[in-house]
């Protein structure tokens, strides 16, 4: 039991805290309350009839996609950040140049929900890097295909289809 524990401690995905207890699984719920753990190690506590998690991380999952996606869709520029990033800082600087205030969706700033929602962009986009830019419900990309629409003059027209959605 011991070495379950430790290969459970050691995952960081879904959430165990909102799970109820189980006199089954004693070394989860009441060492792991509050941990986390993979997909892969939740596969497999299914597998053994423990309880059905692999439906909920799913479903989670879900969620986060269907936030993701209306957050895109509701606002005309949207830009997932991490505060420390160059990058993200360089693209968010030319959109207030541009007199343009995106929403700003700070990925280090969020806790456990930013991890995740990389992931969720990873996987809508094929980007895993910041900033991951929207305009009008589009994926533009990271912040040298967001630079070089500016360079180009397609970068305010982008702005400007936006604003009239």
């Amino acid at each position: 039991m011991a070495a379950t524990f430790q290969l459970a401690r050691s995952y960081t995905s879904v959430s165990l805290s909102h799970i109820p207890s189980s006199p089954s699984l004693p070394f989860i719920t009441n060492k792991l309350h509050h941990s986390k753990i993979s997909s892969t190690r939740i596969s497999k506590i299914k597998n053994h009839g423990a309880f059905k998690i692999h439906a909920m991380a799913a479903s989670f999952e879900s969620r986060l996609e269907d936030t993701v996606k209306k957050t895109i869709t509701d606002n005309p520029v949207v830009v997932y950040s991490k505060s420390w990033c160059p990058y993200s800082s360089e693209v968010k600087s030319l959109f207030n140049q541009l007199g343009v205030q995106p929403t700003v969706v700070e990925l280090d700033q969020i806790g456990a929900q930013g991890p995740q929602l990389q992931e969720v962009l990873e996987q809508l986009t094929g980007q895993r890097t910041v900033p991951n830019v929207f305009i009008g419900g589009k994926h533009i990309g990271g912040c040298t295909d967001t630079l070089n629409l500016h360079r180009n003059g397609e970068l305010e027209a982008l702005l400007a289809e936006a604003k009239n959605i």
